[in-house]
This record gives structure tokens, C-alpha cells and sequence, in this order.
């Protein structure tokens, strides 16, 4: 430990020596990708589907709290159905795969909220020009 000590004066000194800063580019802005739209692309491109769809932190905040789990092949039925929206012109569609509902804005390829069965009881969704049943 002497050896160390002589050596160096500081903490700092033995941390830049051993372990080097890398130098970080920050541009300053705030990124809007979240880890629950990284990890899902990623297993999205594992399953074989290349996904384009986000999902808004709001709906990431729902799929959790309400422990729904898309499977590849439901996430690719999502994917199916928000491109038929778009080819349809639709903005804001509900987009039904299997006992979930999905409330998504079309143009920015973005789920807004998710919702399963026991929650779509009074069948009224709001504010969509457009769904989609997969």
C-alpha cells in the first residue's frame, strides 16, 4: 500500500490512471427513447420483426402496471394493424389484437395507452377517428 501511496497524492489521480474518461458527447438534448421502446425493439429484432412502433411512456407506465406481455406474434399483429390505419388514413385508432386495446397516433407510429379486457368493460374509447380489429 505504500508503494501505492508515494506514488499518488489523490483518489483522482489513481482513478485517471486506471481508469481513463472517455471523452461523452452531450449535445444537450433530452433523448425521448425510453428502455421499454429499446428493450422491445431488440426483441423485436431477435423474434425477426424490425419494429418502427414506440410506445409513449405513459403506455410502457400501463403495460406494467397492468402486467400485459405482448408476444412476438401479437406485436407483429400491432404492427399489422397500424399500418392498415395508415394506409386507411386514420390519426388516432384503437387497434384491438386479441383481449387488448391499443390506442394508438398513427402518423408518429406511437402507442399512447394499452389496456386489456377487464378495463375495455364500458366499450367507449374516445378521442380516435378509426379502429382496427386483428
Amino acid at each position: 500500500m505504500n508503494g501505492i501511496a508515494k506514488q499518488f497524492s489523490s483518489i483522482e489521480q489513481v482513478t485517471d490512471q486506471y481508469f481513463p474518461q472517455k471523452s461523452v458527447n452531450n449535445s444537450g438534448k433530452a433523448s425521448d427513447i425510453c428502455f421499454k421502446d429499446v428493450l422491445l425493439q431488440q426483441q423485436n429484432k431477435a423474434d425477426g420483426i424490425d419494429s418502427n412502433l414506440k410506445f409513449s411512456k405513459h403506455a410502457a407506465a400501463r403495460l406494467s402496471s397492468r402486467n400485459i406481455n405482448l408476444s412476438s406474434e401479437q406485436s407483429r399483429r400491432l404492427e399489422n394493424g397500424v399500418q392498415q390505419a395508415k394506409e386507411k388514413g386514420i390519426n388516432e385508432s384503437l387497434v384491438l389484437v386479441d383481449s387488448l386495446a391499443f390506442i394508438v397516433n398513427v402518423p408518429n407510429q406511437t402507442v399512447v395507452t394499452a389496456m386489456d379486457q377487464t378495463e375495455t368493460k364500458s366499450n367507449v374509447f374516445t378521442n380516435i377517428d378509426g379502429a382496427v380489429i386483428m
